[in-house]
C-alpha cells in the first residue's frame, strides 16, 4: 500500500521540474526558483536533532525505500554540512507552516511542530524524479508555506456501502499526500451502524447489517435481496485513527442523531416514539422512524459516546442532527408533555433540547459538538460548531453568532455529484460539481465581516455512498476533485488562473494510470453547445474542450468517431433529426468518452421562446433556447440539458414565424423525489395567432403525466396558429414525510416539440 501511494506522491514535480511554475498541490504560499540542482544518494545524510520530528523523517524514508530501494541514515549530529537534509525548529510560525530551502549543498527544512515538517516532507517528495536512479536531482529553490484555514477536510459514508479499512487507510494517505487534516468518518445511517459498540452487541449484530439493497436509481425503487453489511471493529477503528495521526490528520467520528437512526431503532426499538418493530433500511432518503427524546435515548446515546470518545481523541464529535422529519414526536405523547414541561414552542425547539442535552454531555467529557446546519432549527447549542451544507447561509447564520464553522455546501463541495455530462458518467445523486467549480469556491463567504469570517474554520469535500459501493468507485468520485479542494483550502487557489492548476493536476494522470487509480477524466470531456441559425431553420451545434479543439472527432450518422473520422472545425448545421457524436483523440489515443446526442428537429427547433419567468441559475445552460434547441434531456438523469424552476412555474411562448397548422406538442419533464424534484401539477397547451389571444386547447393532469413517467405527449384537434403556449404549474410544497418537508419543489422540462 506504501508503494501505491507514494508512486502518487512522485508526481507532481517529476514530470519535468523545468517546467514553471512547479506542479506542486497544493501551490506554496511563496516560493522562488534558484539555480543549480541538490542530489541525493545513498549517502545523504538526515540530521533530526529532535526526537519528536524522527516519525516524520522514517516515513520520508519508507518512501524512498519503496520507490528507490535504499533509505538515508537518520543522524542526530554530523561534522559535515554538505549532502544532507537538515530538520531544524523554527522560533515562530502558525500551525501547519513550514519552510523548505533547497541549496546545491544541502536541504533544509524547518517548522515549530511535527506537522510542518510531514507537510515539508510531501512537498518535497512531489519534487522527487518518478524514474528510480541511484541519485535523484532535485531543483534548487526556497518555499515559505503555511495553510489558511484550520479544517482542511474529507468525508466519507460507510453506513450505505461500507469500504475495508485497508482502503480506508488509502483515502487517508490520498489526504494526506494534499496536506489535509481532518478525515470525517460517517459511521451511522438508517441503512447500516458500522461501529463496534461492546456494551450494544446488537449495533453489530443487528444494526449493522440489511436485507437488501437499491438496485439503480432510487427512483426506481428496485430492490436486491442480498444480505449487506458489516461493521470496524474497535481494534480496527483504533488501528486507523493511529495510522492517520502519523500522517497528521484527525479522525472525526459521527454518530447521527435523532434522525438517520432506523439501524439502531432495528435493533434497540425501545428508542422509538412508537413499538415498532423496525428493520435496518434497505431505502434510501428521509426515513420518519427517529430517537425519541426520552431517558432511554439518552442514556443510550451517553453509553455510546462514552466508547467513541475513548477511540477517538478528535476535540470535535459530530452527532448529525440533518433531515429528522418531526412526524412521530408530534404524535408522541411523551414527546408533547416534554415540549409542555420545557416551555419549548414546536418540534424544532424539541431537536435543539435534544442537540443540548448531547452538547452538554460531550462537553463535561472536554469534547465539542459539530453537526450539519439543521442543528441551527429551533436554537443553536451554546458550543456548537456547524456544518453548513445546504448552501452558505447557515454558516454565515453560525458564524455571525460567534460559533466556529466548516463550510461544505452542496454546490461545491458534494462529491457523489456528477464532475462531467450526467449522460456518460456513472450513475450519481444528482448535481454537478466538475472540478472547475470546486477549484472556485470561496470558503469564506463575502457576507462576513472581518471578525466574523475568523469563525470560517474551513471546508470539507462529502462523499456519500449511496450510489458508491466500491473503493474503485470512492476513487473516481473523489480524484481529482479532492486536488482542487486541497488548494481551495491550503489558501493558494486562483479561480482565474484555473489553468495552471488545470496544467499541474494534468501532470498527475500519468501516475495516477501507473497506480492503478481509477480517476475521472471528465476534465478531458467534450462538451457541446447549441445556438440559433440566422433564418430560424435548425440550429448550430459547436464542440469544445478544456484542450485544443482541433483533436474532436465528430459522425452525424450515429457510428462511433475514430481518430480517422471528419475533424470538427466549424459549427456544424443541424436541421434535421439525427444522432451525432464526437470525442477527443490526442498522438492516437482516445482521451475522453464518447459524447452522443440525439436531435428530434420538429417544428419549433430553432424557433424563438419567451419565459415569463427566468429559470433558476442551477439549471439554465442556454437559457429558454433550451427548450427548442432539438437536444431532448435525458429523463434517467437530471443534467445539463434540463431547465429548472425552483417553487415557480414555467410559461412559454414559442413564436413558430408563420402561422401553420399544428396537431401535437411533446415535451419532457422530470421527478426524483430524493433531489426534490416533481413533476408538474398540471401541463396547459394555448395557441394564438396574434401572440395575445390565447385559447387552450388542451390541459394534462398530474395523473396522466405519470401514467406518461414525464415523456408527455399532448395530441389535439389540427388547429392554425403561429405561437404556441406551453404552462406547467410546480408542484409548491413538498409534502411532509419527503426530503425537503416543506421547502419548494423543483420543476424540470426540456424540449418543446411541435409539429
Amino acid at each position: 500500500m506504501i508503494r501505491q501511494i507514494t508512486y502518487f506522491l512522485l508526481l507532481c514535480c517529476t514530470i519535468g521540474f523545468t517546467q514553471n511554475p512547479l506542479p506542486i498541490i497544493p501551490q506554496p504560499k511563496e516560493l522562488k526558483r534558484m539555480d543549480g540542482n541538490f542530489t541525493i544518494n545513498r549517502t545523504t545524510k538526515i540530521v533530526v536533532k529532535e526526537v519528536a520530528f524522527q516519525k516524520d523523517a522514517d516515513l520520508f524514508n519508507q518512501f524512498l525505500l519503496m520507490n528507490y530501494g535504499y533509505e538515508l541514515q537518520i543522524v542526530s549530529y554530523t561534522k559535515g554540512h554538505t549532502n544532507i537534509i537538515e530538520i531544524q525548529r523554527a522560533t515562530e510560525g502558525n500551525s501547519g507552516s513550514y519552510t523548505l530551502n533547497i541549496l546545491p549543498s544541502k536541504t533544509q527544512i524547518a517548522s515549530n511542530e511535527s506537522q510542518g515538517i510531514f507537510y515539508a516532507f510531501q512537498t518535497l517528495i512531489q519534487l522527487l524524479p518518478l524514474e528510480r536512479d541511484k541519485q535523484i536531482t532535485l531543483p534548487c529553490l526556497q518555499i515559505k508555506d503555511e495553510p489558511k484555514y484550520q479544517w482542511r477536510g474529507m468525508h466519507l459514508d460507510v453506513g450505505r456501502h461500507l469500504f475495508p479499512t485497508a482502503f480506508i487507510k488509502k483515502y487517508i494517505d490520498y489526504m494526506a499526500m494534499y496536506k489535509m487534516n481532518t478525515f470525517h468518518w460517517h459511521l451511522t445511517e438508517d441503512q447500516g451502524w458500522r461501529i463496534e459498540i461492546k456494551k450494544y452487541p446488537k449495533l453489530t449484530q443487528i444494526a449493522a447489517w440489511r436485507k437488501g439493497s437499491i438496485v439503480g436509481h432510487y427512483r426506481d425503487q428496485i430492490y436486491d435481496t442480498i444480505r449487506y453489511g458489516g461493521f470496524y471493529t474497535q481494534d480496527e477503528i483504533k488501528e486507523v485513527v493511529a495510522y492517520a495521526k502519523k500522517r497528521h490528520i484527525t479522525v472525526v467520528p459521527e454518530i447521527e442523531m435523532p434522525g438517520h437512526s432506523q439501524a439502531a431503532l432495528a435493533a434497540y426499538p425501545e428508542l422509538a416514539c412508537t413499538s415498532g418493530p423496525f428493520e435496518v433500511a434497505t431505502k434510501w432518503g428521509v426515513l420518519e422512524d427517529v430517537y425519541c427524546p426520552n431517558e432511554a435515548t439518552f442514556e443510550f446515546l451517553e453509553n455510546v459516546l462514552t466508547e467513541v470518545l475513548e477511540l477517538f481523541p478528535s476535540e470535535y464529535i459530530h452527532i448529525g442532527g440533518d433531515e429528522c422529519p418531526k412526524i412521530r414526536w408530534k404524535n408522541c405523547a411523551h414527546c408533547q408533555a416534554l415540549i409542555k414541561s420545557e416551555g419549548l414552542k414546536n418540534e424544532h425547539e424539541l431537536q435543539s433540547y435534544f442537540i443540548k442535552r448531547i452538547e452538554k454531555f460531550l462537553n463535561f467529557k472536554g469534547r465539542k459538538i459539530i453537526g450539519w446546519d439543521e442543528i441551527l432549527e429551533g436554537g443553536l447549542a451554546p458550543n456548537a460548531a456547524v456544518m453548513s451544507w445546504r448552501g452558505t447561509q447557515g454558516g454565515i447564520d453560525a458564524a455571525k453568532q460567534h460559533h466556529n464553522v466548516v463550510m461544505t455546501p452542496s454546490s461545491h463541495c458534494y462529491f457523489d455529484h456528477y464532475q462531467g455530462d450526467p449522460k456518460y458518467e456513472p450513475i450519481a445523486i444528482g448535481g454537478y460539481t466538475p472540478v472547475e467549480k470546486v477549484y472556485a469556491y470561496d470558503p469564506t463567504p463575502a457576507a462576513l465581516s472581518p471578525e466574523e469570517a475568523k469563525y470560517i474554520m474551513g471546508a470539507q469535500g462529502n462523499v456519500w455512498t449511496e450510489y458508491i459501493n466500491t473503493p474503485e468507485h470512492v476513487e473516481y468520485m473523489t480524484m481529482p476533485r479532492m486536488a482542487a479542494l486541497a488548494e481551495v483550502v491550503w489558501g493558494t487557489s486562483n479561480p482565474n488562473n484555473y489553468k495552471d492548476f488545470q496544467n499541474r493536476l494534468l501532470q498527475h494522470f500519468a501516475v495516477l494510470d501507473k497506480m492503478g487509480v481509477n480517476y475521472s477524466k471528465a476534465i478531458y470531456g467534450v462538451t457541446s453547445k447549441v445556438a440559433e441559425t440566422t433564418d430560424g431553420k435548425g440550429v448550430f451545434l459547436t464542440f469544445s474542450t478544456n484542450f485544443s479543439d482541433s483533436g474532436i472527432r465528430y459522425t452525424t450518422d450515429g457510428s462511433d468517431p475514430k481518430e480517422t473520422s471528419k475533424r470538427y472545425a466549424n459549427p456544424i448545421l443541424i436541421d434535421k433529426s439525427t444522432t451525432v457524436k464526437a470525442t477527443l483523440f490526442e498522438n492516437g489515443k482516445q482521451l475522453s468518452p464518447i459524447i452522443e446526442q440525439a436531435f428530434a428537429v420538429s417544428k419549433s427547433t430553432g424557433k424563438k421562446v419567451t419565459l415569463k419567468t427566468p429559470p433558476h441559475q442551477n439549471y439554465n445552460k442556454g437559457g429558454a433556447f433550451a427548450l427548442v434547441d432539438g437536444m431532448l434531456g435525458s429523463r434517467l438523469e437530471q443534467g445539463f440539458d434540463w431547465l429548472g424552476f425552483l417553487g415557480k412555474d414555467l410559461e412559454a411562448v414559442i413564436d413558430l414565424a408563420e402561422v401553420q397548422s399544428v396537431s401535437k406538442v411533446a415535451l419532457n419533464v422530470h421527478s426524483n423525489e430524493l433531489n426534490r424534484v416533481y413533476y408538474p401539477k398540471n401541463i396547459i397547451i394555448s395557441v394564438s395567432e396574434n401572440g395575445t389571444d390565447f385559447k387552450t386547447v388542451k390541459e394534462i393532469t398530474l395523473q396522466e403525466i405519470e401514467r406518461m413517467k414525464g415523456s408527455v405527449i399532448v395530441d389535439f384537434t389540427p388547429v392554425k396558429t403561429k405561437y404556441v403556449k406551453v404552462i406547467a404549474l410546480n408542484a409548491g410544497k413538498i409534502p411532509e414525510g419527503k426530503v425537503g418537508a416543506s421547502a419548494d419543489a423543483w420543476l424540470l422540462i426540456d424540449e418543446i416539440r411541435i409539429d
